[in-house]
């Protein structure tokens, strides 16, 4: 039986290199883009393999979540990995943003990074359990970062974002263990992805490049490769487990 996979925000950078990974691996996938169709569908054109959908939605948005997953389920005919990868990063830092700003940031941070995350999971959750064939084998894989435990000083909303989902990757872990169901997430360090070029190629570039002993920054590919680990060929002991992808640039 051909496994189905729904990746968020995989229109570029490390959710295009997600499906990709899982669509060479077998997978069936639907591409999710939260506003850019044509990316998703330049992304699905290119994957190995037939039977690939697109769906677009933003996903701050608990209508639109069920709006995507429904459709991707329909799609492909079920759905037995979901790859939380969709996500903001929104400059805000405290001493330089006003008080509306703020709230503006926290809000629209969280909606998307954690609050989508949270529902598409109850969606797929809900999902597994009730399928006719059961929910055994079923994944929940989501895209974290070192973030959540290094601090973001210009961006708290996404550090706090991304631990409030890895604490949530692992509240699921035990709780959906009993119906055979994994969870599990990857936290990786910074990405050479278009979100990220503008410091890359800036004056911090080689600073953050410096952060790792590897003297670079991840590829899409390599955090792509731990998740579809995750997602495929890793035992499910590994639930409830965040990865931590980083090259070395932050150990805890």
């Amino acid at each position: 039986m051909t496994t189905a996979s729904l990746v968020t925000g995989a229109g570029r950078g490390i959710g295009a290199a997600i499906a990709y990974a899982l669509a060479d691996a077998g997978h069936l996938v639907a591409v999710h883009a939260g506003h850019d169709a044509d990316a998703a569908e330049r992304v699905r054109a290119g994957l190995p393999g037939d039977g690939h959908a697109v769906v677009v939605g933003d996903l701050s948005s608990p209508e639109a979540c069920r709006r995507v997953f429904d459709e991707a389920a329909r799609e492909l005919g079920g759905i037995d990995v979901l790859v939380n990868n969709a996500g903001i990063f929104q400059a805000h830092p405290v001493d330089g943003t006003s008080y509306a700003d703020w709230q503006q940031a926290w809000r629209r941070t969280l909606e998307v990074n954690l609050m989508g995350p949270a529902n598409l999971s109850w969606l797929m959750a809900d999902h597994l359990i009730h399928r006719s064939r059961g929910p055994a084998g079923g994944r929940l894989i989501s895209v974290g970062s070192r973030g959540a435990y290094r601090g973001e000083p210009t961006t708290p909303a996404y550090g706090a974002s991304k631990a409030a989902l890895h604490s949530m990757t692992q509240s699921l872990a035990v709780a959906l263990a009993p119906h055979g169901i994994v969870a599990a997430a990857v936290a990786p360090g910074f990405v050479d992805t278009r979100m990220g070029r503008p410091v890359l190629q800036g004056a911090q570039g080689d600073a953050v490049r410096a952060q790792s002993p590897f003297g670079r920054v991840a590829e899409p590919e390599e955090v792509a490769a731990v998740v579809l680990w995750l997602a495929t060929g890793a035992p499910e002991w590994v639930s409830g487990t965040v990865v931590d992808a980083n090259g070395a640039s932050y150990l805890r």
